[in-house]
């Protein structure tokens, strides 16, 4: 099994998570992890800009040959859908201009793959990632422990495919 940098994005307007992984046929390592935060009183136009931005520099930092992002569910409310599917359309177009592989992923399925079960809490995935990633604490806050759980969900399906 080859070692592969991952990166995972849990696309959000206001938050959006972000963990890189180094795909290791023994123990993967995380990176690096973090949030993005577009300034709350910023335009639609600009948080997405900038959001696309800080998704091309972590991409030209860590060189990652694979991103997985979390794949759009259905909300109630139709405007936050779109808000959400655009901020997931700037991980994928600035991952697409470089010629990175993209994977979607549900959130039931990114846990499963840490936790065991599509119906753990927040704080569960936190303390697996931890303890899967090696940390010497939960990653805070939930949406860079989101995203690295995307991250090791494409690293679990890897391991599948190579098995």
């Amino acid at each position: 099994m080859q070692i592969m940098i991952i990166l995972g994005i849990d696309p959000g307007t206001r938050i959006t998570g972000f963990g890189v992984i180094k795909h290791h046929p023994h123990r993967p390592i995380a990176l690096d992890y973090g949030c993005i935060r577009p300034p709350a009183k910023a335009s639609s136009s600009k948080r997405y800009l900038i959001i696309f931005e800080a998704i091309e520099t972590l991409i030209e930092t860590h060189k990652p040959e694979a991103l997985s992002v979390e794949s759009q569910f259905m909300h109630r409310n139709a405007q936050s859908a779109m808000k959400l599917g655009m901020a997931k359309a700037m991980a994928i177009l600035a991952a697409e201009r470089k010629g990175i592989p993209i994977f979607e992923y549900a959130p039931k399925k990114a846990k499963k793959a840490v936790v065991g079960h599509g119906s753990a809490s927040k704080e569960q995935v936190q303390k697996m990632i931890q303890t899967l990633l090696h940390l010497s604490e939960p990653p805070t806050p939930e949406d860079a422990a989101d995203a690295l759980a995307l991250a090791l969900c494409h690293a679990h399906s890897l391991k599948l495919v190579h098995v």
